[in-house]
């Protein structure tokens, strides 16, 4: 949309008869429902005060207020995209001031809301993920609904320090759980990571290219809530298993911070699966260590129904 005094003086241009045009115009202004209601409300206002303040009330009077006129915030048709005017009286002098509209404020706070949920190769549904979304008619996902609405529910208190470890076989939604807690964590301005596990393990391998491993460790550890999904699904060095992983877990275990877990494995498959690394050695001492700071950072949490990736 054109500036307004462009569009006016353009107007005033093409029309030979200046004077009855403006007329007609001005009658226009003062006759729209918004300004009369002001100019009713302001009485003190005189014929040289409105003039003065015609551009003014002509811009208000040509927008749109409120979204009415807007099919959509990127089809705003207001002079500032996503801003609805308001006037101001301050004396005899009529203001105008633009504030954001319900579509802007909608679309910048959820813009905010996606800064605080970071990811690691997530696909985008899983990312906007909700407890709208959830299966509540599968009884067999009861538990785990019940587990993550309390989970959110005690935000603030130190059961909230206890993530949740969901497992149960594949294509359920234990991933979409993950993202509609990190979506409903967002909306409390908490923010998460949300990794899957075996690309974790190939972007920590490639790190040690570039010398970002301890940068990109440091954030694992220190991000407020951390969500491993899938872990399990990768075959683990030991060296991972125990430099890198471990020392994630400890730290978070040490400072108390929200971790949570998706597998196939519930938590005894999972150490077992832990104890052979990659070149088939079998470790149980140290695979039992890893088991026993998962265990400490979350409650183990079923997760069954049908599967979702069949529908």
């Amino acid at each position: 949309m054109e500036p307004i005094q462009s569009s006016l003086k353009k107007w005033m241009k093409e029309n030979k008869n200046f004077q009855v045009n403006y007329n007609q115009l001005r009658h226009e202004i003062l006759m729209d429902p918004e300004v009369r209601e002001l100019l009713d409300k302001h009485p003190e206002f005189t014929k040289s005060d409105i003039d003065k303040s015609l551009m003014k009330l002509y811009e208000f009077k040509s927008q749109s207020k409120h979204c009415e006129n807007c099919p959509s915030l990127d089809k705003c048709v207001n002079i500032l995209q996503g801003y609805t005017p308001f006037i101001q009286v301050d004396g005899k002098d009529i203001h105008l001031t633009y504030e954001k509209c319900k579509r802007k404020r909608k679309d910048d706070e959820q813009k905010q809301k996606q800064t605080l949920v970071k990811s690691l190769y997530m696909p985008k549904d899983i990312l906007e993920a909700s407890f709208e979304g959830f299966d509540h008619q599968d009884a067999e996902r009861h538990d785990a609904i019940r587990e993550a609405l309390a989970y959110v529910q005690s935000i603030g208190t130190s059961r909230a320090e206890k993530g949740l470890y969901f497992y149960g076989p594949f294509g359920v939604g234990k991933t979409y759980f993950l993202g509609a807690i990190a979506n409903e964590l967002a909306d409390k301005g908490i923010s998460s990571m949300v990794i899957y596990m075996p690309e974790f393990v190939r972007e920590i391998k490639s790190s040690l290219k570039d010398d970002s491993i301890n940068q990109k460790i440091d954030q694992f550890k220190k991000v407020p809530v951390l969500m491993f999904d899938d872990i399990g699904a990768e075959s683990l060095s030991a060296w991972f298993r125990d430099e890198i992983l471990g020392s994630i877990l400890q730290y978070r275990m040490m400072e108390r911070l929200p971790t949570f877990f998706s597998s196939n494995y519930n938590m005894k498959q999972l150490e077992q699966h832990l104890a052979t690394s990659n070149r088939g050695d079998t470790e149980v001492v140290k695979a039992g260590r890893i088991a026993e700071r998962i265990k400490h950072l979350s409650k183990e949490v079923p997760l069954f129904g049908h599967n979702r990736r069949d529908m």
